[in-house]
């Protein structure tokens, strides 16, 4: 009986608290997702991490993103790049290893610059001095507006091509594996 009488004070008390389940963030409005390149043995080439911003009915680039600023090339944090192997990425040697991606958009073309810091946040901490690499490629208009920034890979003979393409703009950066 004592143990009866212990336990159903016990109910009573816990009844009288509020337990809440754990509160979890919102879905984040530019959502994370992952490009990949797999070599024709399907081992990985290379790995982009990135946000993917939304048009939202606005005007992108010349815009939203200026001409001829550094760009985080998505959204939240920076652009994430990891080359799993030596690689040629637009005329330069990129060796292995894992860099920031940062773009600066043109209207006629786009420079494509491969960065040394790791786990910066947008381009507000984009040191120049820290480019492992820059190139130009051409900016070019897609067929139709891409709602959502999105990073592809298209296999070539001697590598792949790495597409990137928002609203009625895309550039193309082509990615060759070294023997």
């Amino acid at each position: 009986m004592n143990n009866l009488v212990k336990t159903l004070v016990i109910a009573f008390l816990l009844a009288g608290v509020n337990v809440e389940a754990q509160k979890f963030s919102e879905p984040d409005k530019s959502p994370l997702d992952i490009a990949m390149y797999r070599g024709q043995d399907k081992a990985p080439r290379v790995r982009v991490i990135y946000s993917r911003p939304q048009k939202k009915g606005r005007e992108i680039f010349g815009k939203l993103e200026k001409y001829g600023e550094v760009w985080r090339t998505g959204a939240n944090e920076s652009t994430e790049i990891k080359f799993y192997k030596d690689m040629m990425v637009g005329d330069k040697l990129v060796p292995a290893g894992t860099y920031t991606l940062f773009t600066i958009p043109g209207q006629k073309e786009w420079t494509v610059i491969l960065n040394k810091d790791l786990d910066t946040w947008g381009a507000y901490g984009y040191k120049k001095e820290r480019d492992l690499a820059r190139f130009t490629t051409p900016a070019r208009k897609t067929a139709a507006p891409i709602e959502s920034f999105s990073i592809s890979f298209q296999p070539t003979e001697s590598g792949s091509d790495m597409f990137l393409g928002w609203d009625e703009t895309y550039i193309q950066v082509p990615i060759e594996e070294v023997e």
